[in-house]
C-alpha cells in the first residue's frame, strides 16, 4: 500500500532512526495522527506533514515539507526518547532559504490519541514570516521565533489517522477551514450477527446506515454535513472476512467529488489490499490536486 511522502533525503534531518517495520505492523505502533496543510514558502505551493505518533515508548512528533509534486524537501524527526525535552528547535534549508521549525510541548495536554488538543505550539518560519502555525500559543510562538504575526493561509486539506475500539469508534473531525468541530461516531457489530449493519452518525445524529453489509462490504454514499456534501466511502472486508490476525476497516470523507471518484467506486476492485491503496492514493491525489478535504481513517476492533 502506497503511503504517505516519504522525507528521508539528502536534505533530510533525522534527529532519531525510525521505527522498525516489525513494531509498525502492530495495531499499538500505528497509534498516529498525520495531518497535511497547504502553504506557500517564497511564493511557491508546498505540503507541510506534521505527524504525532504514540506507542510504548511515548509520544513521537514528525515534520515534512514536501513541493508541490510530493518531492521532499525536508524534515525533522523528534522521536519518543528525545520528546521529553518538551520544546526545541531545528533549522533546515528548502527554496534557498533557511527554514526553522519549533515546537513548545512543555504544558501540552493530550486526550487518548497521540494529539495534542491545548497547552502547545509547533510553527514553521521562512524568511522570518509564520508559514504553518499550531497549537494555542500563537503570542508565544511569535516571541520564541521572532516571526512577523500575519496570517499564514495554511489550509488542512488531508488527514489520516487510526482508530480504536469494539464496535464504536469515534473521532473528531472539521471539514472545512474555520468550520465546526464535529463529533463523527462508526457504528458496527459484526461479531456474531447474522445481519451486520453499519452507522456513521455526526454530532450524535445518524446520518448514514448500510444494512446487508456482507453484501455491501465496500461502497460510497453522500451525506450532508453543515450544508456541505461529504462523500464517505467504506471497506469493511477484514472486520466480516478477515483471519483471525483481525485487520482495519478503512473510511474516507471527502468534501470534494469530482466525476473521476464517482466511476472509481463502480469499478471491480479485486482484493482490499488494492482498495487501501487506492484509497492512499486518493489521498496523495487530494493534496496534490487541491480537490478539497480528506479524512482518512483506519478502524481496528480490540480484542
Amino acid at each position: 500500500m502506497r503511503d504517505f511522502p516519504s522525507c528521508f533525503g539528502e536534505n533530510g534531518v533525522q534527529v532519531a532512526d525510525s521505527s522498525s517495520s516489525s513494531s509498525s505492523s502492530s495495531k499499538n505502533a500505528q497509534n498516529l495522527v498525520t495531518c497535511v496543510y497547504q502553504c506557500r514558502i517564497r511564493g511557491r505551493p508546498c505540503l507541510i506533514t506534521v505527524t504525532w505518533t504514540k506507542n510504548l515508548m511515548g509520544q513521537g512528533l514528525s515534520v515534512g515539507i514536501d513541493d508541490s509534486a510530493n518531492q521532499c524537501l525536508c524534515k525533522v524527526d523528534i522521536k519518543p526518547w528525545l520528546f521529553s525535552k518538551r520544546k526545541g528547535s531545528k533549522s533546515l534549508e528548502a527554496y534557498s532559504c533557511k527554514i526553522d521549525v519549533y515546537w513548545d510541548l512543555s504544558s501540552a495536554k493530550f486526550g487518548s490519541g497521540p494529539e495534542p488538543f491545548e497547552g502547545f505550539y509547533v510553527g514553521v518560519v521562512a524568511n522570518k514570516q509564520m508559514v504553518l502555525l499550531l497549537g494555542d500559543m500563537s503570542k508565544e510562538t511569535c516571541k520564541k521565533t521572532g516571526a512577523t504575526h500575519i496570517p499564514c493561509n495554511a489550509s488542512l486539506v488531508a488527514k489520516k489517522e487510526h482508530v480504536f475500539g469494539k464496535r464504536v469508534f469515534g473521532t473528531k473531525a472539521q471539514f472545512c477551514d474555520n468550520g465546526r468541530i464535529h463529533d463523527l461516531i462508526i457504528e458496527c457489530d459484526a461479531v456474531g450477527m447474522k445481519d451486520p449493519c453499519l452507522i456513521i452518525r455526526v454530532d450524535g445524529k445518524a446520518l448514514m446506515q448500510v444494512k446487508r453489509l456482507r453484501w455491501k462490504f465496500r461502497g460510497n454514499h453522500t451525506i450532508l454535513v453543515d450544508g456541505m456534501a461529504v462523500e464517505v466511502y467504506w471497506d469493511v472486508h477484514n472486520w466480516l472476512f478477515g483471519t483471525s490476525l483481525g485487520g482495519s476497516a478503512v473510511f474516507m470523507f471527502k468534501t470534494s467529488i469530482v466525476a473521476e471518484e464517482k466511476l472509481w467506486f463502480s469499478q471491480n476492485i479485486a482484493s482490499p489490499s488494492s482498495l487501501q491503496w487506492s484509497f492512499s492514493q486518493r489521498f496523495q491525489d487530494s493534496k496534490s490536486q487541491n480537490l478539497g478535504f480528506s479524512l482518512i481513517l483506519y478502524a481496528w476492533k480490540n480484542e
